[in-house]
């Protein structure tokens, strides 16, 4: 990566010649932009790289300053059980309960998870819980779902870990009938007649929906379904070889294009010219070089990042100020 100027410059596409992504909701439109790439947080806003669990300091305190500061969203974690073998409790809280209190708590930030473990959760508790978020929010929620990568929380809720792949879809189906009046379908999720209803309904008729990697899904399946895709971070040539094969696929089963975005660990420098060094699934550089790497992503095709700054060693509140400082001017939508 070369270090380079912050001015804000043309995306690297004409936008008004690019396929439109579909209106969904206030935040999936608001943080997904075709040719253009903004950027979120990970909760918790904390640094805990010493330990799986995060102490949680004011952290409604600067999810607000998130917001006041202009990053696109905040992204929380499904994570039901602290795993030793995963090393990472995320927020702690429940994602549902927390983003309630997010969408009386916060103004224009979008709500995102991801993503939820649909196989360890009963479809309808989802959509209800999730419709509920959109509503109060006025239409802020970005719902990222997986089929879960963790075995030991399967037996603690006695399910089969084996086959979470079919539940993945089964869940995914009857999620999307939820937004229905009245639905009648049957899976091996449920069976709805059309006589009973779930209230409410997402703030603008749909949830918009992520897949997290695979989900234990095919190319093909993934390519066809969900409204963008989430993917961990690679080696940007790499990872716009996959953007393009999964945007190829979409195209050729006839369907529009769609957002692909992906977490970046970063450990913020003082020095922003300073260079990057790895560190788990992303960076530890100056600030001037992450707005160059973002602007490589960009370049093939993410349309947002999600930062991460469990390694960070400066304080929170510095860093979240110097990033929206240096970043927003260009990379806010």
């Amino acid at each position: 990566m070369n270090s380079a100027s912050h001015t804000k410059t043309q995306s690297p596409s004409n936008d008004n010649a690019m396929p439109r992504f579909e209106a969904i909701n206030a935040g999936y439109n608001a943080v997904f932009q075709p040719g253009r790439l903004s950027v979120g947080l990970v909760a918790p806003l904390d640094n805990y790289a010493n330990g799986a669990v995060p102490e949680l300091a004011n952290h409604l305190q600067r999810i607000a300053l998130a917001d006041q500061l202009g990053f696109a969203a905040i992204w929380l974690r499904d994570v039901p059980f602290n795993v030793p073998s995963f090393g990472d409790a995320g927020q702690v809280f429940d994602p549902f309960v927390y983003l309630g209190l997010l969408a009386g708590q916060t103004s224009n930030i979008a709500l995102g998870v991801s993503s939820i473990v649909l196989p360890l959760r009963h479809p309808a508790h989802v959509a209800k819980a999730a419709a509920s978020v959109d509503a109060l929010s006025g239409g802020r929620l970005i719902l990222g779902i997986a089929s879960g990568d963790r075995p030991e929380e399967y037996p603690a809720l006695s399910l089969p870990f084996d086959n979470r792949g079919d539940r993945f879809r089964a869940s995914f189906d009857y999620i999307r009938g939820m937004a229905e009046t009245t639905p009648a379908f049957e899976n091996a999720c449920g069976s709805l007649d059309g006589r009973i209803d779930m209230l409410p309904k997402p703030n603008a008729g749909k949830l918009p929906l992520l897949i997290t990697g695979s989900s234990q899904q095919s190319p093909d399946w993934v390519a066809r379904n969900g409204d963008g895709w989430m993917i961990y971070p690679r080696e940007p040539k790499i990872q716009g070889r996959i953007i393009s094969g999964w945007r190829e696929r979409s195209m050729a089963a006839g369907l529009a294009a769609r957002p692909v975005m992906q977490p970046l660990y970063i450990d913020l420098t003082e020095d922003p010219d300073s260079a990057p060094a790895p560190i788990h699934l992303g960076f530890r550089l100056g600030v001037r070089q992450l707005a160059a790497y973002l602007r490589t992503l960009q370049t093939i095709g993410v349309n947002h990042v999600a930062l991460n700054l469990r390694f960070n060693q400066a304080d929170i509140e510095p860093t979240l100020e110097h990033l929206a400082n240096e970043l927003m001017p260009e990379f806010s939508q």
